[in-house]
């Protein structure tokens, strides 16, 4: 039975809100969903050894830092914070920030733990998951995707 990628919506850092995977659609997703700040090296790692290989150009690459739902003023100030940092307007695009309650949102993906990141590569049509997986997105990890996005 195929597993579909539950829709949910976010802001980018440039104020835009986009709803995953429902505004991709001219290409295959690869969703990378963050927990802890201390993540951030493993996503950065994981996206640049997709872009050396070339998947985005046949992928959208998005990263999505999943924070506990909290004030306006803290999620401003956080919004802020990661904006000041991050001067590319194309990685402000693909970073959604979503503020929600954690249990819920990690029980909907069936995602065990926040100890890494996790990640999914979701069919633009079907919104089906086609691969998934916990972790720096290793070499053998990108032939994964490249063969099963083929399929």
């Amino acid at each position: 039975m195929e597993e579909i990628f539950p829709s949910f919506s976010g802001e980018n850092l440039n104020k835009e809100r986009k709803t995953i995977p429902d505004h991709y659609t001219e290409k295959n997703l690869i969703v990378i969903i963050a927990f802890q700040r201390w993540h951030q090296r493993l996503v950065d790692s994981s996206i640049d050894s997709l872009e050396q290989m070339g998947i985005s150009d046949t992928h959208y690459i998005l990263e999505v830092p999943v924070i506990e739902k909290t004030t306006w003023f803290r999620k401003i100030r956080l919004d802020t914070i990661m904006r000041a940092g991050i001067r590319d307007s194309d990685v402000r695009a693909r970073t959604i920030t979503l503020y929600t309650n954690k249990a819920n949102f990690t029980d909907k993906f069936s995602i065990g733990n926040e100890d890494s990141i996790h990640w999914f590569v979701v069919d633009h049509i079907s919104h089906q998951i086609l691969l998934r997986g916990e972790g720096l997105i290793s070499p053998e990890d990108i032939s994964g995707i490249k063969s099963r996005s083929k399929s």
